[in-house]
């Protein structure tokens, strides 16, 4: 029985079929000399900014991507490729370099998030990993964050493992949202692998299972006197909160966590909540809020006066459901020393080997300048970092820790119009001079030969 879980092992055959054809073209024709490839998003309707993340599993990767036996006896069975590319394979390693913006970094459309210095046919095979395994995190990040944004230092929490795409999307999810502003996940995975804080509460099958709230209650909380996130919503909410009261009571706990609710008007009962719990002299109590929970109606509730203290997000946030795919891609932009770039309609590419420097002004984003790798700038902060070099790590990794403290503070650098949910600013980079004349020049070459 085969479980189709992507390993160490086997993820060097995650790829699309056309990577390894290619490569193998390549490597009949000799092709194999230094390529550079960007990864980059395009602008989208709903997204003001981007966050970076999942550069970590990345690296991760490209320092231990290796061809099996079975992966090359797989191989072979397909008729697809000759024996000669099938040796290359079997001591394939990634010797190139990777230059890349940190994690928890804000990115722009058509900026090089990633830039992949290789020899051309190790550069190629890693394009669809790549592309996967950046896609998700940036997504879930920035979802987050946007959540964070508009939470007013209520508590988040990612609640959306059984819904995310498969396990390797919870575990991005979990990783990505905590970089994003999150306190923590129920995904306990992910709390054992990353050290994020897990939480969680109770399902309406505890509720249903004792058949009666009261005594589901003081079951709960006997065990868990210290954390009793009471679910009060399973019949009717209100009396739920009146059960969660007494049960409490009758235990002489003076007091207890919360409750959590996770249907029905959230505005409504939450006030109708909290008169409850403050009359009752259960005023230390939190209210958290499940159910379809997103940054629009975190920011709605907030606005109305929902005395709500915490939130668990769970679908909309790891599928990122208002933007479920990231437009971005990768491609060539340089081979054998000389600059190459695609002219399709609304896919033009930029040449080169390239660094961003960002500009501030009184601390906040004011511009980004593309420029050719070799280009001196003057007082910019330079994005791009070489993390590999020639196949080895040359940098320390942060934590993630760091990188989630490093996401808040740079989140504080967006100009506040570029905050706001509701809005979409398409901030575009600057590019350098010299970029702009060898693209025209490109062009010229290139359609003087159409």
């Amino acid at each position: 029985m085969r479980f189709g879980f992507v390993n160490k092992q086997n993820m060097s055959i995650l790829t699309d079929l056309y990577e390894l054809t290619m490569a193998q073209v390549y490597f009949k024709d000799g092709m194999n000399k230094r390529a550079i490839f960007d990864f980059y998003t395009r602008p989208v309707e709903n997204r003001s900014y981007l966050l970076n993340a999942g550069l970590e599993q990345l690296i991760y990767y490209l320092l231990n991507i290796r061809f099996s036996k079975e992966d090359i006896q797989y191989l072979r069975s397909t008729g697809k490729f000759d024996h000669d590319f099938l040796e290359y394979l079997k001591n394939f390693r990634f010797t190139g370099n990777l230059y890349a913006i940190d994690e928890g970094e804000i990115i722009f459309p058509n900026e090089p998030v990633v830039q992949v210095e290789a020899p051309l046919i190790e550069a190629q095979i890693v394009e669809t990993f790549l592309i996967n395994t950046l896609q998700l995190p940036i997504l879930v990040a920035t979802k987050a964050i946007r959540s964070y944004s508009v939470a007013r230092g209520t508590v988040l929490v990612d609640f959306g493992l059984r819904r995310s795409h498969g396990t390797d999307a919870g575990m991005k999810a979990a990783r990505a949202s905590f970089i994003g502003g999150f306190a923590g996940t129920s995904n306990v995975l992910a709390g054992k692998e990353y050290g994020i804080p897990i939480f969680g509460t109770m399902a309406h099958s505890f509720i249903l299972a004792y058949g009666d709230e009261e005594k589901a209650f003081k079951a709960f909380a006997e065990k868990y006197p210290e954390n009793a996130v009471l679910l009060v919503d399973t019949f009717d909410t209100l009396k739920g909160v009146e059960n969660a009261v007494k049960a409490m009571k009758s235990m002489g706990m003076k007091r207890f966590k919360g409750i959590r609710l996770d249907s029905g008007d959230l505005l409504k009962l939450s006030i109708e909540a909290r008169k409850i719990l403050d009359a009752s002299g259960y005023k230390d109590a939190i209210i958290i809020a499940s159910g379809g929970i997103n940054e629009y109606k975190i920011k709605e509730l907030l606005d109305n006066g929902a005395p709500i203290d915490g939130w668990g997000v769970g679908t909309e946030l790891v599928v990122s459901a208002d933007l479920p795919y990231l437009d971005c891609a990768y491609k060539l932009v340089e081979y054998d020393g000389k600059p190459v770039m695609k002219l399709s309609k609304k896919k033009v590419t930029l040449p080169y080997k390239k660094q961003i420097y960002r500009f501030y002004k009184e601390g906040k984003i004011k511009d980004d300048l593309i420029v050719a790798y070799d280009e001196k700038v003057k007082d910019g902060k330079p994005l791009l970092k070489e993390y590999i070099r020639n196949g080895e790590l040359v940098r320390d990794l942060p934590s993630l820790y760091d990188i989630r403290k490093k996401a808040l503070e740079n989140f504080e650098t967006l100009p506040e119009e570029m905050k706001d949910i509701k809005r979409t600013i398409h901030y575009l980079p600057q590019i350098s001079n010299k970029i702009k004349d060898t693209v025209e020049k490109i062009k010229k070459r290139i359609m003087g030969k159409l």
